[in-house]
């Protein structure tokens, strides 16, 4: 019974700072990232994302990155490689003070390699959980700014460097 009680009465709380929060805002932006898949060297990436803000601490983003397009090579063979993330996730954010803020992303992506080798050409995907720590800072209202370390699969991590824009 008390359980039922307590649950009841987080629930009424979540509610009510809802009600309080700023009205929900979209946001978009784009990134710059450094990849490290295992078995390749560190790759530079970019991405755009697009999100929605339901209160400040609870958003949705999808996004879309290319997290390498590098040549790789082994003995003579030559092949190029590109490596793309698609994304959906929910993001958690705690503010923090003087316009910082802490947000944790749980979501799903999509990632697509694609390799040429001498005329031939091979695409290969995996999809799974995706997760990330980040730091943000709110230059005013319209802009932020975020740095974010992401797991995108078992054998990537990417550290992404961003900007946003509300509206």
């Amino acid at each position: 019974m008390f359980k039922k009680i307590a649950a009841a009465a987080a629930l009424v709380a979540a509610s009510s700072c809802a009600f309080a929060a700023e009205p929900a805002s979209f946001y978009a932006g784009v990134d710059a990232s450094s990849t490290k898949i295992e078995g390749l060297d560190r790759e530079g990436g970019y991405g755009a994302f697009i999100g929605y803000n339901f209160n400040p601490g609870f958003a949705v983003e999808a996004g879309y990155h290319r997290l390498a397009d590098t040549d790789y090579s082994v003995g003579a063979t030559s092949a190029k490689v590109t490596l793309d993330q698609i994304d959906v996730s929910v993001i958690g954010t705690v503010p923090l003070s003087n316009g910082f803020s802490v947000f944790g992303r749980l979501g799903y992506n999509r990632l697509e390699a694609d390799a040429s080798v001498a005329g031939f050409d091979a695409s290969e995907h995996d999809s799974g959980a995706v997760v990330g720590l980040g730091l943000g800072y709110s230059f005013s209202r319209e802009i932020g700014a975020r740095l974010e370390v992401q797991r995108p699969g078992n054998d990537t991590t990417k550290i992404a460097a961003g900007i946003s824009f509300n509206f």
